[in-house]
Parts: structure tokens; C-alpha cells; sequence
């Protein structure tokens, strides 16, 4: 069974920075798709970085291209997402998941786990 534990998520200031932490544990060999997703209330759930097989390909959100980089520490499993020039757009609450598909628009199909999130707040 997988497990996954998030952290990193605070409150700043717009134009900062914050790095996200995602570490998954147990059995996720069949786990072809792993990354972070974020969700305001009243809006659709959104992919914002996840990575396909074997972390193969990266997709990315158009709205935080250039500004977010994910990167998956593969002795550790760990998914990193380093979130610069933040605005207040990116206030969310952002949640790490593993799943057993990668799909084209940067979700994963058959959510194996989700972690229970961490608070992003960016004021201006």
C-alpha cells in the first residue's frame, strides 16, 4: 500500500518562493504516474507537475511554467516542487498523488493515494 506525506506549504509574500516535499513510501512499482496537483474551493482540481513512467516526461501547468520545477529524488522517492515567483493566483491546497496511469493533460488515472495536502497563501 502506498503512503505519502506533504509538506512545505506556508504563507509569502508575492514573488516568493516556496519548496513542496512529497514523500511516497511503500510498494508504488505500478505506479506510472506521481506528482502534484492542487485544488481552490470551487474549482476543478488541477495538475500542476506530475511525471509519467519511470519519471519519463514532465508535465507542467501552463500557469506555473517557468516558475515551478518538480524534480523526483529517486533513492529517496521523493517529489520535490520548487515554486518560485509565486502570486496570488497559486494560493491553493496542493496535494502529492500516485497513480496507476499518466494521461496526456497531466493527470493520473486510477489514484492509487493521495496525501492530505499542504496550505499554499500568497498575498500581495
Amino acid at each position: 500500500q502506498v503512503q505519502i506525506k506533504e509538506s512545505g506549504g506556508d504563507s509569502v509574500q508575492a514573488g516568493g518562493s516556496l519548496r513542496l516535499s512529497c514523500v511516497i513510501s511503500g510498494d508504488d512499482d505500478m505506479t506510472n504516474c506521481k506528482g502534484w496537483f492542487r485544488l481552490v474551493p470551487g474549482k476543478n482540481r488541477e495538475a500542476v507537475a506530475t511525471f509519467g513512467p519511470h519519471s519519463s516526461a514532465t508535465y507542467y501547468a501552463d500557469s506555473v511554467k517557468g516558475r515551478f520545477t518538480a524534480c523526483h529524488d529517486s533513492a529517496r522517492d521523493t517529489i520535490y516542487l520548487q515554486m518560485n515567483n509565486l502570486n496570488c493566483e497559486d494560493t491553493a491546497t496542493y496535494y502529492c498523488a500516485v497513480g496507476r496511469g499518466w494521461l496526456d493533460y497531466g493527470g493520473c488515472a486510477g489514484v492509487a493515494a493521495w496525501g492530505q495536502g499542504t496550505e499554499v497563501t500568497v498575498s500581495s
